[in-house]
């Protein structure tokens, strides 16, 4: 558990060998960050804990080697009503550390449950009308229904949001024939839960004026071709698709009408890449887990690795980046709380673009040393996908990727320090 180190020393006898068991050695979260944390949400994070460790963890490795999404454990996760924590009264801080938690256990489940809630669900709070609401969030909340954020295409990622070439048309209908509706055309690829998603917050630009528009898009509409892509060696567990539109109808009642921009989409990224961020934390945390107890257990020249200098190394090389980078995303958690309305409906405060892109690129650098280091503790183990290391190893690929990559992120750092774009 993060938050159950009590400063304890080693057990007695155990000096210089083997301790009597992992559980009695500090965890990962050294400086006890998870302190902060009320009562009510530490006990919150412990049932998730309590969840992962009986519904997840025995059967995760099978899940990522087969590439099969485990849709069964879908009513056991709603039953933990954790769906979009800051929309019910949860601090940010523990919204992090639910997807930090989730992802030390299986990357896969925690990316599903951010494209769904932090991205589909969000944007039903955010951007949502009343009706669209009442539609379709009590269904989204409590996975009855499960939902795509479908933005990145086959030729546009970083720059999507100039090159964008999915496209919608608006044409007028007689409200006795139902009104006006949309005509989708285009393609998105890389779109996490595509496969089997009941609808999609599709993106696209108006063809009258070029603004980008957002719809609700039921995924068995006519025109809707959804293929899974192969051969990944990250994330195997998570459905990514390639989806094709042509000539799909959608009506006007789902367009979300509050988007008129791609700013509007980037208040949606900003708070995902955020939880990416977390998700970095949570792979370090995962691969000291794994690496700490092999070291500790493992035995080679009479000894155990944990007795070589060298193995504590890296070890404590790797606590400190799983350390400094959970202390950064407290901080900008703190910053998320920080936001208030103005008489005029303007909103202020909050982490801002640069300072997320900051801890997402810090992050998710630190977690590729971290999870290297993991897998060298681990040797030839270190490679095989019995040993959780390789997993965790090849799931830092994607973390390290997407929601911006570390270039991206950092060239948004960079125009923010300058004051001078690097970016075309």
């Amino acid at each position: 558990m993060m938050g159950d180190y009590s400063g304890a020393p080693l057990p007695a006898g155990s000096s210089g060998g083997t301790p009597a068991s992992v559980a009695d050695l500090p965890t990962a979260d050294f400086f006890d960050f998870e302190s902060l944390l009320s009562v009510q949400e530490q006990r919150k994070l412990n049932e998730l804990r309590a969840f992962l460790a009986s519904e997840i963890a025995p059967y995760a490795g099978q899940w990522w080697e087969k590439a099969e999404f485990p849709e069964h454990i879908l009513p056991k996760l709603a039953a933990l009503r954790l769906s979009a924590p800051a929309q019910r009264g949860y601090t940010h801080l523990f919204a992090g550390l639910v997807i930090a938690e989730m992802t030390r256990v299986d990357t896969s489940i925690a990316t599903f449950f951010m494209v769904h809630h932090d991205l589909f669900v969000e944007s039903l709070y955010d951007f949502g009308s009343d009706a669209q609401q009442d539609r379709y969030l009590d269904d989204a909340s409590n996975l009855r229904t499960t939902g795509a954020f479908a933005l990145t295409e086959p030729d546009h990622g970083s720059d999507v949001a100039g090159g964008m070439e999915t496209t919608a048309r608006r044409v007028a209908r007689p409200a006795s024939d139902g009104g006006d509706y949309w005509v989708l055309n285009g393609a998105k690829r890389w779109i996490g839960n595509g496969t089997f998603c009941d609808y999609m917050l599709v993106w696209a630009k108006d063809e009258a004026d070029g603004a980008v528009r957002a719809f609700i898009v039921d995924a068995s509409l006519p025109g809707v071709t959804r293929s899974r892509i192969e051969n990944k060696i990250a994330l195997r567990t998570v459905q990514n698709a390639d989806i094709v539109f042509r000539d799909v109808e959608v009506a006007e009642a789902d367009r979300f009408t509050g988007i008129s921009s791609f700013a509007d989409t980037n208040h949606l990224l900003r708070g995902s890449r955020i939880m990416v961020a977390w998700q970095a934390v949570g792979q370090q945390l995962a691969a000291f887990d794994v690496a700490r107890q092999y070291a500790v257990e493992r035995m080679q020249f009479g000894k155990p690795l944990a007795r070589f200098q060298l193995i504590q190394q890296h070890l404590v090389e790797m606590l400190g980046n799983a350390v400094a980078s959970m202390g950064m995303m407290v901080r900008i958690a703190q910053l998320q709380e920080d936001i208030f309305t103005d008489a005029r409906g303007v909103r202020h405060g909050g982490a801002d673009m640069a300072q997320v892109a900051l801890a997402k690129a810090y992050c998710s650098a630190r977690m590729r040393e971290t999870v290297a280091r993991g897998r060298s503790i681990l040797g030839g183990n270190g490679i095989v996908t019995d040993y959780r290391m390789a997993k965790i190893f090849a799931d830092a690929e994607a973390i390290y990727t997407y929601e911006g990559s570390f270039e991206i992120n950092s060239l948004i750092v960079g125009r923010a320090v300058t004051g001078v774009s690097a970016i075309a």
